[in-house]
């Protein structure tokens, strides 16, 4: 996909320095297909290297965020590396090569969402379920209407998750809560979710929800982009470090990025008792 307006399965809309990415294959709930697989690194890339982008919203169109991995389009590939394909004259050893590159290439993806240099939102209503779990653990913040409802479900359907929850929402919510969730695959909702830390607001429907998001995306957006994306960088770098390692870290970060024209501009729009204008430079 050269164009992320060339995506069957997902738009992406701005408005002022905010984009919002949205998951657009409502008739199927969403669900993660090949394209959705293929096309999502594409267009967090291209966000991410946008100089316009200072914070990206991950939102979806219809009834659901969505229900998870594409089981339609994905069925017989693994059943394929299950129980093998009796008209292929694949080795054994080939067809887990296969899946295990297929792994792979979706755990980029999911990747490529924590990796984007800039703030991501996650904005959650009705079923979010499986690989929308992955997504928005590689998000920094998440949102969620009250409709909302969430599962880890690769357990229920007798498979290991292994694109990122396990490794991501250890992080988030406390490792007992997880592996609560992990092992029983069942389904929680909203308030459950902002409970334990999943999810930090919830509000009271979708447009409620898009609302509230957009309100805080063009909050942070206000701020310099340089000291956004640098604290990002910085938190992302502390994490697994020691405190002393990490203070070390955003020490050279600053003697690097400290003195900028942004900072000029928050100084003189102090004297001035005015907003600052960043410009990120």
């Amino acid at each position: 996909m050269a164009n992320p307006a060339q995506s069957d399965v997902l738009t992406v809309e701005r408005s002022g320095h905010v984009a919002t990415v949205w998951l657009d294959r409502p008739d199927k709930l969403n669900a993660f297909g090949h394209e959705a697989w293929n096309d999502l690194p594409v267009v967090m890339h291209e966000v991410g290297d946008d100089p316009t982008v200072r914070v990206v919203i991950i939102a979806a169109k219809g009834k659901a965020f969505t229900v998870g991995l594409d089981l339609v389009a994905f069925g017989p590939s693994i059943l394929g590396g299950v129980i093998g394909d009796a008209g292929s004259d694949a080795s054994e050893l080939s067809k887990r090569r296969a899946t295990y590159d297929q792994i792979k290439t979706m755990q980029r993806t999911i990747s490529a969402v924590a990796e984007c240099p800039k703030p991501v939102i996650a904005a959650v209503h009705g079923y979010c379920l499986g690989a929308g779990v992955d997504l928005i653990t590689a998000c920094d913040i998440r949102l969620a209407s009250a409709d909302a409802v969430f599962s880890v479900r690769e357990t229920k359907m007798a498979m290991v998750a292994d694109v990122g929850t396990l490794q991501r929402l250890p992080s988030i919510v406390d490792p007992g809560r997880v592996a609560e969730l992990v092992y029983t695959g069942k389904d929680f909702g909203a308030e459950e979710a902002a409970e334990m830390g999943l999810v930090s607001h919830v509000y009271a429907d979708a447009a409620t929800l898009m609302k509230h998001a957009m309100e805080m995306a063009e909050d942070i957006a206000t701020n310099s982009p340089l000291a956004v994306q640098g604290s990002k960088a910085v938190l992302r770098a502390a994490a697994g470090k020691s405190a002393d390692q990490a203070l070390d870290y955003v020490a050279l970060w600053n003697a690097a990025f400290l003195h900028s024209d942004d900072l000029t501009e928050a100084l003189h729009a102090f004297s001035d008792k005015r907003n600052p204008s960043y410009r990120g430079e």
